[in-house]
């Protein structure tokens, strides 16, 4: 596959301080939730031990999984914000915002700065990512490949 895209980050300003109680790590027990979330959404590559990479956070409906983001690649000094992604069910709710918005708190109190990666496609998701503060650092090319 070929998918254009873009990388973003969080420039400027310290982590807001707030503390959203509707926000909760994700451990192992929760994995076959994730998958499944991931499977209903697509967010990009995402598979059973991705979760042990960083934190990952997510938000119940009903005792559900309906949403979740976490950190991926960690290089000094940096950590991406990584697997976005809301059930379509509850799509407009301002999980995302959410749970980007605390990652990022969490990234920005270690000293480190917040990065990710998103679909050129993806127009809502650039909206929501500069209004918490994120800008585009450069335009990207994703390719996958298959092994024979």
């Amino acid at each position: 596959f070929v998918l254009e895209g873009r990388q973003m980050l969080r420039s400027g300003g310290g982590p807001s301080g707030a503390v959203d109680t509707g926000v909760a790590e994700l451990g192992a027990a929760d994995v076959p939730e994730m998958l499944d979330l991931i499977a209903r959404t697509r967010p990009g590559p995402f598979w059973p031990r991705t979760r042990e990479l960083g934190t990952y956070l997510g938000i119940r409906d009903g005792g559900r999984l309906v949403a979740m983001a976490g950190e991926r690649l960690r290089p000094p000094g940096w950590t991406e914000i990584s697997a976005v992604c809301t059930d379509p069910e509850v799509r407009g709710r301002g999980h995302a915002a959410r749970l980007v918005g605390a990652l990022a708190d969490r990234v920005l109190a270690r000293g480190e700065r917040p990065f990710l990666h998103v679909a050129e496609k993806n127009t809502a998701a650039i909206a929501l990512y500069e209004r918490l503060g994120f800008t585009t650092r450069k335009h990207v090319t994703f390719r996958g490949f298959r092994t024979p």
